[in-house]
């Protein structure tokens, strides 16, 4: 797995160094072990993971930041945000999940990882935006639900003047046009999308990236399931 990742990220210009291979090898293992326990991935051979999992974690890394304060919506297995956070140390890293499993998975991994400035909280987007709305730098968020209701679970958390960065697959320029109110009414307005080709698997990875540009109504993210079951649109 190192030299796969050694390879790959040299292929894809992403800094790194030996302790931080060493510990995403560690981190798949991680992955791999609790696996046998509980449903965490799908993906497990080393070089689907590898291309699947940790490179497409990470390419965003040019929109973060130094320090930046970093909320990862529906965190699952740590992806995007462990390989983020262990090639970025400097980040402040929130990983948010509704699964009590998953969050103590992801704390075992800032533990056994000694992953400073980071933590796992157990709790649902919108009970949590009551206290913590636009408190983060960066919110991000991978393949936990369509672009509409993503970005109602996301935007109220970032600041005015922060990024939002939904990373997506081929399909995002249908979700985009279904979504563009939504996120105008959330306080949006998209910046860019970042585009790369991954040849390994033949496929492109589009990346959101959405600019706050002003306050979140208080009374978004909706409860009771309703940025799921009725969507913000016109």
């Amino acid at each position: 797995m190192k030299n796969l990742l050694k390879e790959t990220f040299d292929k894809y210009n992403i800094y790194y160094t030996d302790q931080q291979l060493d510990f995403l090898c560690q981190f798949y293992q991680m992955v791999i072990e609790t696996n046998k326990k509980f449903n965490l991935t799908a993906i497990t051979e080393e070089e689907d993971f590898a291309i699947k999992h940790i490179l497409d974690s990470v390419l965003p890394l040019k929109y973060l930041k130094d320090s930046a304060s970093v909320l990862d919506v529906g965190a699952g297995a740590g992806f995007p945000s462990v390989p983020l956070k262990i090639l970025r140390p400097d980040l402040k890293l929130t990983m948010l999940d509704s699964l009590n499993k998953r969050v103590n998975f992801l704390n075992e991994v800032i533990t056994k990882l000694n992953l400073s400035c980071a933590n796992a909280v157990h709790s649902r987007a919108e009970d949590y935006a009551k206290a913590h709305r636009e408190k983060f730098d960066v919110v991000i968020s991978r393949a936990v639900a369509n672009l509409t209701t993503l970005s109602e679970y996301c935007l109220p958390f970032v600041k005015v003047g922060g990024k939002f960065i939904a990373l997506k697959g081929s399909l995002l320029k249908e979700e985009l046009s279904c979504a563009e109110y939504a996120i105008k009414t959330l306080g949006g307005e998209v910046e860019e999308v970042q585009k790369v080709f991954i040849k390994e698997i033949e496929s492109e990875r589009e990346n959101l990236i959405i600019k706050k540009v002003k306050s979140t109504d208080v009374k978004f993210p909706r409860g009771k399931n309703l940025p799921r079951l009725k969507p913000l649109t016109k």
